[in-house]
């Protein structure tokens, strides 16, 4: 497959796709973690819930895999896999917001491993500042975040603070220099559109579920 050939796959993949990647992955790595050498897309389908025309189609749209009467080699389409998300390489990330939920996430395994690296969590509370997380994350100046993404050659930035604040820390993050934010303040952003932003909204997700349950209870779900 040639580089123009990818690049331009890349372009009309969507984030629906990228995230189903991310859960083959996970699909991926417990089969190997079980020293399972081959998987065909109906096994892995069938053992972990999934679509298995849905597994060939994304998967097409970064070349061609597997083996007919064979199935995929799971070590290499993991590999292979890891590399198409970025994750080759480990990615810094800081977090802005030294909370309850900062340092929540400062503390959260599945960050520090696979492919990210928390720099550091900034504040703004003298208080918090020179203190260390749980699993020794450090507390900088908020005031420091430009020199601290240069420095440290950070390129994601999480947004941790409460609503009120999280317009303006988006802000210092892009001008920073960050391209791609993560952000859990529960607020629609004013974005920049040369930055990559992804919002979790737990309270959404809540009035989903909710949303679900008065169906059952009305009887029309």
């Amino acid at each position: 497959m040639t580089q123009n050939r990818i690049q331009t796959d890349r372009d009309v993949v969507s984030e629906l796709t990228t995230g189903r990647l991310s859960v083959y992955l996970r699909c991926l790595s417990y089969l190997q973690s079980l020293h399972q050498e081959t998987v065909s897309s109906a096994e892995l389908a069938a053992r972990f819930h999934l679509n298995s025309a849905q597994i060939r189609k994304d998967l097409a749209c970064f070349g061609e895999f597997g083996t007919r009467g064979v199935g995929y080699n799971v070590s290499q389409l993991k590999e292979h896999l890891i590399r198409e998300l970025g994750i080759d390489r480990s990615r810094k990330v800081i977090i802005a917001g030294a909370g309850n939920l900062g340092m929540a996430l400062a503390d959260y395994r599945g960050f520090n491993d696979n492919g990210f690296h928390i720099a550091a969590l900034l504040d703004v509370d003298p208080a918090k500042i020179g203190r260390i997380s749980r699993t020794g994350i450090p507390v900088l100046p908020y005031s420091d975040v430009k020199r601290i993404v240069e420095e440290q050659n950070v390129e994601i930035g999480i947004i941790a603070v409460p609503a009120d604040a999280a317009q303006d820390v988006y802000d210092a993050l892009v001008a920073s220099g960050l391209s791609a934010i993560l952000n859990f303040a529960p607020v629609q952003l004013r974005t920049n559109e040369k930055v990559k932003l992804k919002s979790v909204d737990l309270r959404i997700n809540l009035e989903l579920l909710s949303f679900y349950l008065k169906g059952v209870e009305d009887g029309t779900a």
